[in-house]
């Protein structure tokens, strides 16, 4: 009788325990890392269709959107601060409430124009040189099956579908890769947009694919973002697929596993 009872003590323990180690791993989840898959071609070549990367929600403190108590306040930070100029960061959009990711290129005061492709900020233009040409398959990406545009025109599935890459090094000196698609993209042109304080200027990577604050919230874009929506900073990159499933083993992309993002 002993031996049962000690058996299911035994039982009961281990479930304890199970229960235990799973709470703490919603709490350090909730509080300090979130994952997050990459739905679009916006960020390439820095972050592709298919990588699953992890946020730092304490990089810049919690925000109303992603503080897990209810004594956060409504908006503002509870401690932290700004990003920096370059920092991947992942967003609640203004107007749609859809988690985004997109690199921070202007801060609070800061002008930002494009013209003519070139990025200005605080009247400057940009240092950026020819980085060599990105090379992808031309053929459905991810869950959603979307393909990607390319700067050498209509190819075949299968084929090569090329952008030309440029380095570009923003104030501060953060390095990081762009791509270029068209020669007079629909936002390689724009009006000179001052960051009103609270808020953030943030582009995508891929410059002729990107709906960011260089468009207004009306037609999709970010617009200016506030500083509150901020859910926090991309870090690594944990695991990668190319396929429409992340269960396609062959598709598993095993040179972007647990790679720091720039």
């Amino acid at each position: 009788m002993a031996r049962k009872e000690k058996k299911e003590e035994g039982i009961v323990e281990t479930i304890k325990t199970v229960v235990y180690a799973l709470l703490i791993a919603g709490v350090f989840r909730t509080l300090f890392f979130q994952p997050f898959w990459i739905p679009s071609g916006s960020m390439k070549d820095t972050l592709l269709v298919g990588d699953y990367i992890v946020i730092n929600k304490m990089a810049y403190g919690y925000s109303a959107v992603s503080c897990p108590f209810s004594a956060c306040p409504i908006s503002g930070r509870i401690f932290g601060s700004l990003p920096k100029r370059g920092d991947v960061v992942v967003f609640r959009h203004p107007a749609s409430n859809e988690d985004l990711i997109k690199r921070v290129i202007g801060l609070p005061g800061d002008t930002v124009q494009m013209k003519a492709g070139q990025l200005y900020i605080n009247g400057t233009a940009v240092k950026t040189e020819p980085a060599g040409t990105f090379s992808e398959t031309y053929a459905p990406q991810g869950p959603q099956g979307d393909l990607p545009r390319c700067e050498n025109g209509a190819v075949g599935e299968g084929a090569q579908c090329l952008k030309s890459r440029f380095r570009e090094t923003l104030p501060g000196g953060k390095v990081h890769d762009i791509l270029n698609i068209e020669a007079n993209g629909q936002a390689d042109n724009t009006p000179l947009y001052t960051v009103p304080k609270g808020h953030l200027f943030v582009m995508g990577d891929n410059r002729d694919n990107s709906l960011d604050s260089r468009f207004p919230v009306t037609v999709g874009g970010v617009g200016m973002l506030p500083v509150a929506n901020l859910i926090g900073r991309a870090d690594m990159i944990i695991f990668s697929s190319a396929g429409r499933s992340l269960f396609y083993f062959w598709t598993w992309r095993a040179d972007r596993f647990f790679k720091w993002i720039d």
